[in-house]
Order: structure tokens, then C-alpha cells, then sequence
């Protein structure tokens, strides 16, 4: 579903993706680990168009879109969840959600994105009229995960979810996440809790200095702690 051949991409002069290869294929939650500075986010944000400079090729489902803004890979049904957020202050709980699909194609389905995502995430349903902004963190980031959702895209990019969230609320975002798998969502997740994202991921690529350092299985990923030390310590 996504293909990644040679990926490079830079802030400025500084080369932080280097020639990354790797694929992802329909209905896979795959996680994408290593140390902080490793090249992760930045190949989150490559992927969808979000930086600047960048080169190699980016293919989802089949068709090259490296050179495509944004809005338009979001079209194709790409959707991003940024680590911070970007949750709009001033506005409600509803008012945020609505942007998912201002930016999307489909606008006429509303009622019904608005229903589903209620049903998904109770916390949101009790809080549509609240400004986004004033709820907890780990609110905050069901609101952005439901934003994202909102367009029914075919493939989530998510960033460091669990990221500042009490347990309780990491334990439902994780299973969220097996949940829009069992659904059919393709997820590419970029994580630091790497047992939780092992657990529910089908294989994982290990990135050291914009670079994939090792690649496998989750399961065999999640039972080798020297590669986990030696790659993923913060």
C-alpha cells in the first residue's frame, strides 16, 4: 500500500532521512523505531508532503505522490496525527472535528462521520460542545485521532500517540489502534513505548541517524531486548 524507495529528506543543510527504503502493506500496523533524533518524525512528514526538501519515492497504492502537496495526499486518503496535536484554540470539540473534513473531498457526510466517531470515542460524544484546547492531554489526542479519522482515510500516519498521556488512556488509544485495523485501516506508527507498539504492530523498521539500522517481525523485535537497548533507548 505504501512504498517508500530511497526516501531522503532535509531541514535546511541537514540531510535527516537518508535513502530510506520500506513498504507497508494494506491492513499492516507496522511502527517505525529508534532514539530520539533518529529520523523518525521527519520521515512521518516527508511522507506526507510536509517538508520541503526531499527526494527518492513515496508510492501509495501504486501511485507516486512525493511531488503532491499535502491536501493532496490527503485526498488519496492519507491522514497524519502530528505529535503536537494541533488542536485550533477557540474552538469546540465539534468545531475541530468539522476541519477533517473541510479538508477533505467529501463534505456531505458529516452526520454520519460525526455519528461514527461519537460511537468510537465516548470521552469526544460527552465533550462536542467544549472547546478543544481546555480538555486533558490524552483528550486532546483522541481529538486528534478523530479529526484524522473523520475523511475515512485508508491510512493513518500517527506520531508518538501515547506521548505525555496517562496510562488508562494509552491502554484505550491501543486498542483504538487494533480496532481501525480490524476495520481496515493501514497504520504507520512512530512510538517510543515499545512494548505497547510492538504488541500491536505486524513488523517494525528501526531508523539510527535518518537510516534503517534493522527491520523484522514485531513479535521477534519485541523479544530481542539488546536490539530494543542498543536502537530505541531515549
Amino acid at each position: 500500500m505504501l512504498e517508500v524507495d530511497g526516501l531522503d529528506a532535509w531541514y535546511d543543510r541537514s540531510h535527516v532521512v537518508q535513502g530510506l527504503r520500506f513498504e507497508v502493506q494494506r491492513g499492516e500496523i507496522v511502527t517505525l523505531m529508534g532514539r530520539n533524533g533518529a529520523g523518525k518524525t521527519s520521515t512521518l512528514k516527508a511522507i506526507m508532503g510536509l517538508l520541503a526538501k526531499r527526494g527518492g519515492s513515496v508510492r501509495f497504492d501504486g501511485q507516486e505522490i512525493l511531488a503532491l502537496p499535502a491536501h493532496a495526499r490527503y485526498h488519496r486518503g492519507l491522514a497524519y496525527v502530528p505529535e503536537e496535536r494541533r488542536i485550533v484554540p477557540g474552538l469546540t470539540v465539534l468545531e475541530n472535528l468539522r476541519l477533517g473534513l473541510i479538508a477533505g473531498k467529501d463534505r456531505s457526510r458529516e452526520k454520519e462521520r460525526i455519528d461514527t466517531i461519537a460511537k468510537t470515542f465516548p470521552r469526544l460524544a460527552e465533550r462536542m460542545d467544549q472547546e478543544g484546547t481546555s480538555m486533558s492531554g490524552g483528550e486532546q489526542q483522541m481529538l486528534a485521532i478523530a479529526r484524522a479519522m473523520m475523511s475515512s482515510p485508508r491510512m493513518i500516519l500517527l506520531d508518538e500517540p501515547s506521548e505525555g498521556i496517562m496510562p488508562l488512556l494509552v491502554h484505550e488509544m491501543f486498542v483504538l489502534f487494533e480496532q481501525l485495523k480490524r476495520d481496515g485501516t493501514t497504520i504507520l506508527l512512530v512510538e517510543q513505548n515499545v512494548e505497547r507498539a510492538l504488541g500491536i504492530s505486524d513488523r517494525a523498521y528501526i531508523l539510527d541517524q535518518g537510516q534503517i539500522a534493522h527491520q523484522g517481525e514485531a513479535s521477534d523485535l519485541l523479544a530481542d531486548r539488546e536490539i530494543q537497548e542498543r536502537y530505541c533507548a531515549v
